[in-house]
């Protein structure tokens, strides 16, 4: 029998597992739109029947998400929300108006709550770009320490939160203009089905794309402060995978 190194199998068991990219996108845009594109039909799944098989696939992997993680994200838990509302108003043939507020509001609240964090003791850029699991912060700290640079690292923090507030009250903006251009159709028709598929297909390119390069240049923008105030280079600060 071969024997099992309990060390390395209690290691592999902590270390979160990759999610695949393919995965994701296929799982929560390109399926869900396939479906609600070409099975929207009487002679396929029906117009309900297609929004409920559609939106299982994000859902469902939301929640894969919070079982595999065993503990509740607030971003993972906020798409699960997003998800149920989008399918309850879309079963319930509300106005899509209320669609359209809804796209709007989750990103909206998102940029609310960065601005709000500002004044906790936990600011969300720190949850979301300056952590252990991204940055060797306790280092950071010396470094800033011993160079009397902690003020100007506070100040660093506080732009690079703005900027990431900046990138949600931009998805808000766009998300709510997609969805009043797209969304002309009556819910609970095959047509209102095609076109909340469109709009799930173009919620990548014309709303996350932009959101994800702005967070980018937010965190090139922090790397770059950090080596400046610190006078350490990238290398020395982040986290090896």
């Amino acid at each position: 029998m071969t024997e099992i190194d309990p060390t390395t199998t209690a290691e592999q068991r902590s270390e979160p597992r990759r999610e695949s990219l393919l995965a994701n996108l296929a799982l929560n845009i390109v399926i869900p739109t396939l479906i609600l594109t070409k099975l929207s039909g009487d002679a396929w799944l029906g117009t309900k029947w297609a929004i409920v098989v559609a939106l299982a696939f994000p859902l469902g992997y939301g929640l894969r998400d919070l079982v595999r993680s065993r503990r509740v994200n607030f971003f993972s838990a906020l798409g699960i929300v997003s998800i149920m509302l989008t399918g309850g108003i879309s079963l319930l043939e509300l106005d899509a108006e209320y669609i359209a507020i809804k796209e709007a509001a989750i990103p909206g609240l998102l940029g609310i709550a960065t601005v709000v964090s500002l004044y906790t003791r936990w600011p969300l850029v720190r949850t979301l770009l300056y952590n252990d699991r991204i940055l060797d912060t306790a280092k950071i700290a010396r470094a800033l320490s011993g160079k009397g640079n902690e003020n100007a690292f506070e100040r660093t923090l506080l732009q690079a939160s703005w900027m990431i507030a900046g990138s949600f009250f931009l998805s808000s903006g766009l998300n709510y203009l997609l969805a009043k251009l797209l969304l002309k159709s009556q819910p609970g028709t095959e047509a209102f089905n095609e076109e909340l598929g469109k709009m799930t297909a173009m919620s990548f390119p014309v709303i996350a794309l932009p959101a994800t390069i702005i967070l980018m240049l937010v965190l090139f923008f922090l790397f770059r402060r950090i080596g400046k105030l610190t006078g350490l280079k990238l290398e020395e600060v982040i986290v090896q995978q």
